[in-house]
């Protein structure tokens, strides 16, 4: 477990997660990128340290000499932060997993492959990207391990980027697409919202409610789902899906004392 500390008082660590920059459906790839960077430079004097918890690309695959054309703006923040003093953290998503070690040894991020419970002023918080945490399909468990096996991550690199690339953004448009037909679909079809957003389904919630039962945790901070939802557990806790940088938004702050989702209208 990794310790926090007291830190700096007055000082915020902010979450934020599943900005898939380069996707391009609702707006350019560009606009995207210039709002996250826009909040990080509001967020900076503020900031302790910043975990983006997944899918901040919406495909990256690292090359031993190569690296995604692009995320300029963003990618040289990160690395304001860090020379500034303010850690950043990332964790990989389900659209990103194929970072290696290019944001330690180029940028001076921290990766984190898998969750991890981090204490932050006392409190303990659990943090992951949250693909696959209580999904019981098969498919889902399947094509996560497949990506993550790092004999096929090898097999993947000897294919030209040429090839590699436009497959990897095509494959993660398709299934963005449909995800965003399901979200439209949920507020045309008030039944279709009932089954889109069920916090007694859904599988992060329902982890966590297994999880506490052994562990304590004050906080459980997930990504991926791309929705907003704070809830208090039976067990004791919290947890909080943080919503996306796509329609929502949202990223949430720990000031030593209270978390809170909140939303970026800048």
């Amino acid at each position: 477990m990794m310790d926090m500390g007291v830190g700096d008082s007055g000082k915020n660590i902010y979450f934020a997660s599943d900005a898939h920059l380069g996707l391009n459906i609702y707006e350019t790839p560009a606009e995207s990128e210039r709002r996250i960077v826009r909040w990080m430079d509001e967020i900076k004097p503020s900031a302790k340290a910043v975990y983006f918890l997944g899918d901040m690309f919406d495909y990256w695959f690292e090359y031993r000499y190569v690296v995604p054309k692009g995320y300029v703006r963003f990618i040289g923040k990160i690395a304001e932060f860090v020379d500034a003093g303010i850690p950043v953290y990332m964790f990989i998503g389900n659209h990103d997993v194929w970072m290696f070690d290019y944001f330690q040894t180029e940028v001076g991020a921290t990766v984190y492959t898998d969750s991890e419970e981090v204490e932050m002023d006392g409190k303990i918080f659990y943090l992951a990207h949250g693909d696959g945490l209580g999904d019981p399909s098969r498919t889902f468990r399947f094509m996560r391990a497949f990506f993550r096996n790092k004999f096929c991550q090898r097999l993947y690199k000897m294919i030209h980027p040429g090839i590699t690339m436009p497959f990897g953004f095509a494959w993660s448009r398709f299934n963005r697409k449909r995800k965003v037909e399901d979200y439209e679909k949920s507020l045309k079809d008030p039944e279709y919202a009932k089954r889109y957003l069920n916090v007694g389904r859904e599988f992060q919630v329902q982890f966590a409610e297994t999880y506490s039962k052994n562990h304590t945790v004050d906080f459980y901070v997930f990504g991926h789902r791309h929705i907003v939802l704070d809830v208090s557990l039976k067990e004791g806790g919290r947890v909080a899906i943080i919503g996306d940088w796509i329609r929502n938004f949202t990223y949430g702050v720990w000031n030593g004392k209270e978390f809170s989702i909140q939303r970026y209208e800048g």
